[in-house]
């Protein structure tokens, strides 16, 4: 009768066996957050519709796509290698590879650079240089802008820290136009208010997790009550930004329609948020329901680029335009 032999398989997150293999690929996978990337194709893939005024060429897509996803994800990994000690101290980050010790610090660190150089090299050689050093430039500015700089030291971190993921939608314009002009620069600005009113619920979702890891989110630091007002006012500038690409990029009907409905919803969310924080009822963030905004927040940035590519092809212009 013969010894069993000692299983090389692993289980993930879910229980479900996995081998050896597969597992350390999920974690390297699980550095890259790709639920993050998913977000910002979704921004940067109907631009290209709309820098082209049509069908763009699809291994130009393709190509944009694969270095945008791999750029975003070395951003990611090297954020994930510089938080690994405030990553610990809270629930919703504590099941990260490098907390749980599946993924060595130097390993991600080399993962990161790698990532990095392959993503500026894929873009560089198969989209275009100037969409190579956009990419960069976003890679630095959400590991050493805000990261490095601005997470542990500044409630204003994700407003100003927020301005890395503004870029794909230059990315995406770039690639196709070689160049970048004021329809992208509308786009970028429209991210940027957008971003405090998505990520800012999640804060005040989490914010006793911030609290215990010393990240100065402004729902730590700020109530509820004030936070909500704040978001009142980024919500308002995000819906009229998103107006002001009707004549800059000569949008017809369906964008404005998609824009005026999905931006009034926006707000609405908003205001309910405000008016709950109000409420003395609502002491709890249970009570407070912040997650609806932020969940909102990810329906509205779908719905109004995909109007951005979908305007383009299906162009019904605005009267006397």
């Amino acid at each position: 009768m013969t010894a069993t032999q000692p299983s090389t398989a692993r289980r993930d997150r879910t229980g479900v066996p996995t081998s050896r293999f597969s597992y350390t690929v999920k974690n390297y996978m699980a550095l890259t957050k790709p639920r993050i990337i998913e977000l910002l194709l979704v921004t940067t893939f109907p631009v290209m519709f709309l820098a082209q005024r049509g069908l763009p060429d699809l291994w130009l897509v393709v190509n944009t796509l694969i270095g945008g996803s791999l750029s975003a994800g070395a951003a990611n990994t090297l954020n994930c290698y510089l938080d690994r000690d405030i990553d610990r101290l809270m629930a919703r980050t504590e099941n990260r590879p490098l907390v749980t010790g599946e993924i060595s610090p130097p390993a991600a660190m080399r993962f990161g650079i790698v990532l990095t150089i392959v993503s500026t090299l894929w873009l560089g050689l198969l989209v275009n240089w100037l969409a190579a050093a956009l990419s960069v430039s976003a890679i630095l500015l959400y590991v050493v802008f805000y990261t490095l700089v601005l997470k542990r030291r500044t409630s204003q971190n994700i407003v100003w820290g927020g301005i890395a993921g503004c870029m794909p939608v230059l990315i995406g314009w770039a690639a196709v136009t070689e160049s970048v002009s004021w329809a992208p620069f509308v786009l970028f600005l429209w991210i940027f208010f957008w971003t405090p009113p998505h990520y800012w619920p999640l804060s005040m979702r989490f914010k006793d997790q911030y609290a215990a890891a010393g990240i100065p989110m402004l729902p730590v630091l700020r109530q509820d009550t004030a936070v909500a007002r704040q978001i009142v006012g980024y919500a308002w500038a995000t819906a009229v930004i998103s107006l002001a690409l009707v004549p800059v990029a000569d949008m017809g009907w369906i964008y404005l329609v998609t824009a005026i409905l999905s931006g009034g919803l926006f707000l609405l969310e908003s205001y309910k948020l405000l008016a709950r924080a109000k409420d003395p009822a609502n002491a709890t963030t249970a009570s407070l329901k912040p997650m609806r905004l932020f969940h909102y927040s990810i329906t509205y940035v779908t719905l109004l680029f995909t109007a951005v590519a979908i305007d383009p092809l299906l162009h019904y212009p605005l009267l006397g335009s």
